[in-house]
């Protein structure tokens, strides 16, 4: 029930709709019933003596009343269809808008496939609850309070015998909707590991087709394929034995109604155009009936995968704006680190142990250590990617935590580890999170990320299109890409996250010398296991199992002959072998 009031919020914004799409629902219901009440009074009138004035006029009646139900019946499923529409558009805005604001954690935790799944599956089916489902429940509810009435007061003794199958009905909805809302919510479940195995079998097609994988793929494919095929059948055979059932039930009470009334016809108990429009009645009985399996079928359906979007919808976004946040002054560029100790999870070792660093403004900090020391996650912290405990990280003198996100995250430009591009040109992705950027100003970031060249060689230019995750490019070329979106938003300080891994040592230093200007008034964070790429820094501190074991300048580690020295050692013997 609490997903059900959740969701009947989004009606609010369209209670106009909602009220003239239900005041047409009852005025077509009422218009179609005076159809058979017009029908029978025209037999009556006519048994024992035809008048064709009487038919012409009984006939132009049932015609205006056929016209006046129908052009409600369009109304209100042109209203009330198109106001499932807009619901349908709000809740996809809505989850869109939640996942957009989890942090990374929450994607390590939820497959994209199968949020892909709820995203369009699972919101297609709730849909149906904001339109179909009420259009229909309500035709049936009106059906029911004004034609039952009616056929009490034609005969009440033919009308009780109908109660003899409803409660037969009742039963069979009842059972079959259960049947229906467990088969289609494990449905969606499986729909959703498909969805995610397809996904990343097409984010990873290099890497399937490296190790020739492709037959194993499509195998395991086809075989979840078969099973998702197979549980849809199961669900589709509860459905087809449902709707035969209420048609058996409802027949049967057409037997009964048969055999206790034509005799009543016979012995004049009940007039022959009374016994007609009683079986009119009936007949319009039937459809809602009907359609009530079908109305069960989409409640079952509906809630099932309103269930699965709540239970994203439920989660809140771990980091996020704090309450009574406000915009603080403009970022200068001073990161301090002041006793920091961070772990993933309280229940595992820290990633991170006491550390305490401060970067002035304008000043490049470079971080070195073997992998897994902590340097990424350094980098993570300090535009809240992860959170930190609170009065451990702060940027000039204020708590990140105390920074709306957008005022911190708009001053920081960062290249991860893992550089992602989008299915857009080269320029949408250097431009990406730039308002109107100039074709010059996109020009100067990729000169400076040593981009240039390449880009002289692609086709159309800054428009020539990069594939889905940037397929179409080399390594070099997509790291290159991600340095010069970060370039372009002239961030105050700047992540380099090991930016430079995928170019080689020259055209590391052709990038790095450009970037020397672009860094002269900006807090930069370099991480390398490259000493090329932070031997100018400023700093340079060497990690190892998240504590700093040595600070200073490359000559003043070199000199301390400790890890770095170590390091330095080892890459300049790495550098000579592959000379020779």
């Amino acid at each position: 029930m609490e997903d059900l009031r959740k969701f009947a919020h989004y009606f609010r914004k369209y209670k106009l709709q909602l009220i003239i799409g239900i005041f047409c629902i009852f005025t077509s219901t009422a218009m179609g019933l005076f159809i058979p009440l017009i029908v029978g009074q025209a037999i009556d009138e006519n048994w024992n003596e035809i008048s064709w004035t009487k038919l012409t006029i009984a006939a132009g009646k049932v015609l205006g009343a056929s016209l006046i139900s129908g052009i409600f019946l369009f109304l209100q499923r042109r209203i009330l269809i198109g106001m499932s529409r807009n619901i349908e558009y709000d809740m996809r805005q809505t989850f869109y808008q939640h996942l957009v604001n989890q942090p990374l954690s929450f994607f390590h935790e939820h497959r994209t496939g199968d949020l892909m799944a709820r995203a369009t599956n699972d919101l297609s089916a709730v849909r149906q609850l904001a339109g179909p489902m009420i259009m229909y429940s309500l035709q049936t509810l009106f059906v029911v309070i004004l034609v039952l009435p009616l056929m009490f007061i034609l005969n009440w003794w033919l009308t009780l015998l109908l109660f003899v199958t409803m409660p037969l009905i009742s039963l069979t909805v009842k059972f079959f909707g259960q049947q229906v809302h467990s088969r289609f919510e494990k449905i969606q479940d499986f729909f959703g590991q498909i969805t995610a195995r397809a996904q990343e079998n097409f984010s990873g097609v290099r890497v399937v087709r490296a190790y020739a994988q492709e037959d194993a793929e499509m195998a395991a494919f086809n075989n979840l394929n078969w099973q998702y095929a197979e549980r849809n059948l199961g669900l589709v055979r509860v459905e087809a034995l449902m709707r035969p059932l209420m048609t058996f039930l409802i027949g049967f009470g057409y037997v009964l109604i048969i055999w206790a009334g034509v005799p009543l016809a016979v012995r004049g108990e009940i007039s022959v155009g009374e016994f007609t429009m009683f079986n009119l009645y009936l007949t319009r009985l039937i459809w809602p009936l009907i359609a009530l399996g079908y109305v069960v079928n989409l409640y079952q359906r509906g809630t099932a995968s309103l269930k699965r979007l709540n239970a994203i919808l439920r989660i809140e976004p771990s980091i996020a704006d704090a309450a009574g946040v406000v915009e603080q002054p403009p970022i200068k560029g001073k990161i301090e680190f002041r006793n920091l100790t961070f772990r993933y999870n309280a229940n595992e070792e820290p990633v991170i142990r006491d550390l305490t660093l401060t970067i002035p403004a304008g000043h490049t900090v470079a971080l070195v250590g073997r992998t897994g020391s902590g340097k990424s996650t350094i980098a993570n912290l300090i535009p809240r990617l992860i959170e930190a405990p609170a009065n451990t990280v702060f940027i000039d003198g204020v708590d990140i935590r105390d920074y709306p996100l957008a005022q911190l995250r708009s001053s920081i430009g960062y290249v991860p580890q893992e550089t992602f591009l989008f299915s857009d040109s080269v320029k949408g992705n250097i431009a990406f999170g730039v308002e109107k950027a100039e074709q010059a100003e996109v020009e100067w970031a990729a000169e400076i990320a040593g981009l240039s060249e390449d880009i002289k060689g692609f086709p159309d230019r800054f428009e020539a299109l990069v594939g889905e995750r940037g397929i179409t490019l080399s390594g070099g070329q997509k790291q290159r890409t991600a340095i010069a979106r970060a370039v372009l938003r002239e961030p105050k300080i700047l992540i380099l996250d090991d930016a430079l891994s995928s170019v080689d040592t020259y055209t590391e230093e052709k990038i790095l010398g450009q970037l020397r200007g672009v860094m002269r008034d900006r807090t930069s964070v370099i991480i390398s296991h490259r000493i090329s790429t932070v031997r100018e820094a400023d700093m340079i501190c060497v990690l190892d199992e998240g504590r700093i074991i040595e600070q200073g300048t490359h000559d003043e580690l070199l000199a301390l002959g400790g890890e770095y020295a170590d390091l330095y050692e080892r890459q300049l013997l790495e550098e000579e072998l592959a000379a020779t």
